[in-house]
């Protein structure tokens, strides 16, 4: 098994995993779906084509959570496009100033072609919404004999210079993980409905898969080295 690691950042986010009438809510880090979509996306994969789409939706997929960012909300108004007539206001969640690691982990060719795709993209990634482009290029590995949450370990912190100053006195920072539960985690897990079927455009259809928090540790490449101080270091040079 292989597990390719992507970096999602940017101005905003926005990862809906349940939407009611004019209230589109985002969930606090990337759903399955959204990510899926993106892939799916890059790949030139049409809406529709599920029998293209199911060996994406089939990947085991994980979040890092190294910058959790800021849920903020926006009011929109449209009209109608022929009888002008105002719509109802919808109101729209997002994160700001986010940055998460996902993981997804499955065969290595599959892992490899979405890989490339990316940087190459048939149609132009998005964090969960077309008005929501990354700041940064997606791909970030493709780890070889790697683990989910191997995988999330050793990917370096991908927090924003800003953000790392506030632990600049830690030599590590512990990092959410979310992540597919293992077969014998079941009983542990919550569940979330994220996981893709069809993202035909007629009849869009998700069902719930099982998820687990836990965390890693991970290096603080900001970390602050103080000058080493021994008090007996002056007593030296005084009987020198």
């Amino acid at each position: 098994m292989s597990v390719l690691t992507l970096r999602l950042a940017g101005p905003l986010q926005s990862w809906g995993a349940s939407s009611r009438f004019t209230r589109r809510t985002t969930e606090s880090a990337p759903t399955k779906s959204g990510v899926i979509g993106m892939l799916a996306a890059a790949t030139g994969i049409e809406r529709g084509d599920d029998d293209r789409l199911g060996p994406l939706a089939a990947l085991r997929f994980g979040v890092r959570i190294d910058q959790p960012g800021t849920r903020v909300r926006d009011f929109q108004t449209a009209h109608h496009g022929v009888t002008g007539k105002s719509m109802p206001l919808s109101e729209r969640f997002y994160l700001a100033d986010a940055v998460f690691v996902a993981a997804l982990e499955g065969d290595h060719p599959l892992l490899a072609e979405l890989h490339a795709a990316l940087r190459a993209p048939v149609y132009a990634p998005f964090l969960g919404r077309r008005s929501c482009p990354p700041s940064l290029p997606v791909e970030l590995h493709l780890h070889d004999h790697s683990g989910l949450q191997d995988a999330l370990r050793e990917e370096p912190w991908q927090a924003s210079p800003w953000y790392r100053k506030q632990f600049r006195g830690r030599d590590d920072v512990e990092l959410t993980v979310l992540r597919e539960a293992d077969e014998h985690e079941q009983n542990a897990a919550d569940t979330l409905r994220d996981q893709p079927l069809s993202f035909a455009a007629e009849h869009r259809r998700h069902t719930l898969r099982t998820q687990v928090t836990c965390s890693v540790r991970i290096p603080n490449p900001s970390a602050r080295q103080l000058p080493r101080h021994d008090p007996f270091d002056a007593l030296d040079e005084e009987s020198a």
